[in-house]
């Protein structure tokens, strides 16, 4: 019977999948190379790279330079977050979505920050502070620094009607980020913004998109109490 060709890397992921599954190919095992799939499944030899390092994120794969890829002997189990557009997340619950622009400058950041972004210490960056509400109450406080150096365009974006989070989705691809979750105090300014006691417990969302080595983007989430975030494994 001739294998059917696989003309995109999905494809290719599902039936090395079916055979992780159905141990055609068990937890140790070495599989074929690249460019022996690549034969076999009538594809170019990226695609199935692309296939493989898909599946090596998942956890499903050991990939190693000169030693080839294995099947895991114990697969880890990874959780999935998405970069969400907040408005739709507001919108999801019910509510109506309302937007407030409280600062919007050209500025030269905090040490932390531009050692974060690994950016140069005088390099100046666009520093945009806004509110999210739903059904006109505070949602979220976004404090936002983003690289004009690698997002030109969003120097000429004033931020007023249309979020940053949203803005960025649409318009600056990224390669990858770090995130991480906390919780935190409210300090005086982000306990007036969001109509909380100073000190309140706040759950923060800090994180950084990349363009291949460089920052494009480091934003700071602060919610209210009660905030859920909610994943697939």
């Amino acid at each position: 019977m001739n294998t059917p060709t696989f003309r995109n890397w999905q494809s290719v992921q599902s039936e090395v999948l079916r055979r992780i599954h159905a141990r055609e190919w068990p937890p140790g095992e070495l599989i074929p190379n690249e460019a022996d799939l690549a034969i076999e499944f009538g594809c170019a030899r990226s695609t199935v790279n692309r296939a493989l390092r898909s599946l090596a994120e998942s956890g499903l794969l050991d990939r190693r330079r000169k030693a080839g890829t294995r099947v895991a002997a114990q697969p880890v189990a990874k959780a999935t977050i998405d970069i969400a557009v907040i408005r739709h997340e507001v919108e999801e619950h019910g509510a109506k979505y309302g937007y407030q622009l409280i600062t919007r400058r050209i500025a030269v950041p905090p040490v932390s920050v531009s050692g974060t972004m690994k950016t140069r210490a005088q390099d100046k960056l666009l520093h945009v502070r806004a509110l999210h509400l739903a059904d006109d109450a505070a949602y979220a406080v976004e404090d936002r620094w983003i690289n004009t150096a690698i997002v030109p365009d969003a120097a000429a974006e004033p931020f007023d009607l249309l979020s940053a989070n949203e803005w960025l989705i649409e318009h600056a691809p990224y390669t990858h980020g770090d995130i991480s979750f906390s919780a935190v105090q409210a300090d005086q300014g982000d306990a007036e913004v969001l109509g909380v006691a100073p000190l309140s417990a706040l759950f923060a969302i800090d994180r950084v998109t990349w363009d291949n080595a460089a920052a494009v983007t480091k934003v700071r989430l602060l919610f209210l109490p009660g905030y859920k975030l909610r994943t697939q494994l």
